[in-house]
């Protein structure tokens, strides 16, 4: 595969691709240039017939860090910009669902934000025990929009998944476990990865029919459960995004460091 990205890599081996996120000196954040990247990196591996499963991994200690305040402020005064972010958004989330082959996530550190819908919409998660996993888009002012209503709510339920995106509040890897949420856990942060090449691997040496056939039956019940609401929330947290109440938080928040004129 070409290498044509600057936040993340992208390779294929004995049938397993392996996208990985490589800008651990700013946590891995998806910033204009990852949230631009990453979509483009899970269309290029849907579309090799090489790989039989895809592992996401990250360097550093945080999986992913999600957004950053400045982002979010320039989104709050730009629609383009806000347009541009629904889009990729829209495209993350529905090529994780979409993938034809399935995705295996290592989180070997925090995942926050959009980095938890990354972890949370894929089809086996791989995590350090004690990772930090949240979805704080609530204390922002912002809808969990870009993929927590769907991914949380598949995972843990419902009623689960409303108490942690309604508060915002972080749960461990080995609480996500025990709630649904994760499948596997790792003792280490370092076997995060191992474990979850090792699973693609497994999954690698099946007969691929069998394992396609059922990747898309469960994308089915994902869309048909959730495919809805995913993109009303993402709707909503445009609209929360471009007001007024977001840049009050934020000034609060970092005590008037991002204050916007």
């Amino acid at each position: 595969m070409p290498s044509e990205f600057s936040c993340l890599t992208v390779n294929v081996e004995d049938s397993v691709a392996h996208i990985r996120l490589i800008k651990p000196d700013v946590h891995n954040r998806f910033d204009d240039a990852l949230h631009s990247e990453f979509p483009r990196a899970l269309a290029q591996v849907a579309q090799d017939q090489q790989p039989a499963a895809l592992v996401i991994s990250s360097e550093g200690k945080s999986f992913s860090a999600g957004g950053n305040l400045d982002g979010v402020l320039v989104a709050n005064r730009s629609l383009e910009v806000r347009e541009r972010l629904r889009r990729e958004a829209l495209s993350i989330i529905n090529e994780l669902v979409n993938m034809p082959i399935p995705v295996i996530t290592a989180v070997q550190g925090a995942a926050i934000g959009l980095g938890a819908s990354v972890v949370t919409c894929s089809d086996i998660i791989v995590a350090w025990k004690d990772a930090k996993i949240a979805d704080p888009h609530v204390k922002l002012g912002l809808v969990a929009g870009d993929g927590g209503i769907l991914g949380w709510s598949q995972g843990m339920g419902v009623m689960r998944a409303k108490r942690y995106l309604l508060t915002g509040d972080a749960i461990t890897g080995a609480e996500a476990h025990a709630m649904g949420l994760v499948s596997d856990i790792v003792e280490n942060p370092e076997d995060a990865l191992p474990a979850a090449m090792a699973l693609a691997g497994q999954i690698a040496a099946l007969p691929r029919g069998g394992v396609r056939g059922t990747k898309r039956a469960f994308a089915r019940i994902t869309r048909n459960l959730y495919g809805a609401a995913f993109e009303l929330s993402l709707a909503y947290e445009m609209e929360t995004l471009a007001g007024e109440e977001v840049r009050e938080t934020i000034e609060k928040l970092t005590g008037g460091k991002h204050k916007i004129a």
